[in-house]
C-alpha cells in the first residue's frame, strides 16, 4: 500500500471525524417497512419525538411497506452511507432472506448490507390456546397433539412469519404435528383463535394479555428465557426442557454498512440518549412492552443468534 493511499485514508478518516462533530445537520428519516400501526410504528413514534428534541432536526417516520418488509429494508440499504436513514424493523429482516433461499429467489438486499444499530425491545412470544381446549400446560398440549396428529389447528401471521416459524420450532422439538392456518397478520391470527377457528396461536404480551385476563384465551408458555412482567408465573419452553425453543417479537434499529465509524458512533450515542428518556419508556410500558435497549455490539450478537434459530426452523418448513 503506497504512501499516497495511506494519506488518503487518513484524510478521509479525519474528515469523517470533523463531520461527526456536527452530525446531524439535517433530517434523519426513520423508515418503517410495514404499514402504519403495529410494533414498528409504536416504537418509532416516541423515538422520533425524542430525536427531534435532542438534535433539533426533523426525524419523520416514513412507511414503505411491501414484500414482507423487503421493500422498505432494501430502500434504506441502498441509500448513501451518511447516517441519515434508519430502519425500524423486526425479525422479518432475516426471515424474508431465508424464505427467498428456500425458493431460489434473489432478495432485494443482503445481510452483508445490514448494520445492527440498537435493539429497542425483545418481548417473548406467548403461546395461547382457546379455553375450550382441554389443555392447561405444554405437557397436556403435546399429549393431545400426539393422540390427534394434524388435527389441532394453530393460526399464524403468515407462512414463514414471526408467529409461524416459532410454532414449527416448538413442534420439531416436541415431535408433534399440528395443522397450520396462515392469516395476513398477528391480529387476524389472534382473531382466528378467539373465534375457535384455531386452537393454538402465538402473540406478544401486549396483544395476548387483555384476552387472557378476560378468559378468552389461556396462556400456557413463553418462548423467552425469563418471565415477562405481564406473565410472571408463566413457564418458558426452555424451563420445560425445550432448550432451543426461543423466539421474540423484537424491534431494532439498523443502518446500512459503510457509514464512517465516527458517524456511526454518534448515532449510537443519539439512540442511547433518546431511548433513555423517561417519556420513551413510559410510552412502551403503557402497552405492556418492556424496553430492552442494547447497543450495537450486543444487538449484533442477539441478531445473529436469532437469525440462526429462525433459519433452522425455516429450513425445516421447506417449500409450502
Amino acid at each position: 500500500m503506497g504512501k499516497r493511499w495511506l494519506a488518503a485514508i487518513a484524510l478521509s478518516a479525519a474528515a469523517a471525524g470533523v463531520y461527526a462533530q456536527d452530525y446531524p445537520t439535517r433530517t434523519i428519516t426513520l423508515t418503517n417497512p410495514n404499514p402504519p400501526g403495529g410494533m414498528n410504528q409504536l416504537m418509532a413514534q416516541p423515538l422520533s419525538a425524542m430525536l427531534e428534541k435532542i438534535t433539533g432536526q426533523p426525524a419523520p417516520i416514513v412507511n414503505r411497506p411491501g414484500g414482507t418488509a423487503a421493500v422498505g429494508t432494501a430502500y434504506v440499504m441502498n441509500q448513501p452511507p451518511d447516517g441519515y436513514n434508519i430502519l425500524v424493523t423486526t425479525a422479518n429482516l432475516h426471515l424474508v432472506i431465508e424464505k427467498d433461499k428456500i425458493y431460489g429467489i434473489k432478495s432485494p438486499f443482503t445481510l452483508d448490507q445490514v448494520a445492527p444499530l440498537a435493539l429497542l425491545t425483545a418481548d417473548p412470544l406467548i403461546m395461547v390456546v382457546h379455553p375450550s381446549m382441554p389443555v392447561h400446560n405444554v405437557k397436556q398440549l403435546v399429549a393431545l397433539a400426539k393422540s390427534k396428529p394434524n388435527e389441532i389447528v394453530f393460526s399464524s401471521s403468515g407462512p414463514y412469519g414471526i408467529t409461524h416459524t416459532p410454532q414449527v420450532m416448538f413442534m420439531d422439538a416436541a415431535k408433534i404435528k399440528m395443522r397450520h392456518l396462515p392469516t395476513t397478520g398477528g391480529g387476524p391470527a389472534l382473531t382466528q383463535a378467539l373465534g375457535g377457528h384455531s386452537q393454538v396461536t402465538g402473540g406478544g404480551p401486549a396483544t395476548t394479555y387483555p384476552f387472557v385476563q378476560q378468559g378468552k384465551l389461556r396462556a400456557i408458555a413463553s418462548w423467552g428465557t425469563k418471565p415477562h412482567p405481564a406473565y410472571p408465573g408463566l413457564p418458558t419452553f426452555q424451563s420445560l426442557g425445550y432448550k432451543n425453543v426461543e423466539a421474540y417479537l423484537w424491534v431494532g434499529l439498523f443502518t446500512r454498512t459503510g457509514i464512517p465509524e465516527p458517524i456511526f458512533n454518534k448515532l449510537r450515542e443519539l439512540m442511547a440518549k433518546a431511548t433513555a428518556e423517561p417519556s420513551f419508556k413510559a410510552t412502551l410500558e403503557k402497552v405492556q412492552v418492556v424496553p430492552d435497549y442494547r447497543d450495537a455490539p450486543e444487538f449484533k450478537k442477539f441478531f445473529e443468534a436469532d437469525h440462526q434459530r429462525m433459519a433452522a426452523a425455516i429450513k425445516s418448513i421447506g417449500k409450502l
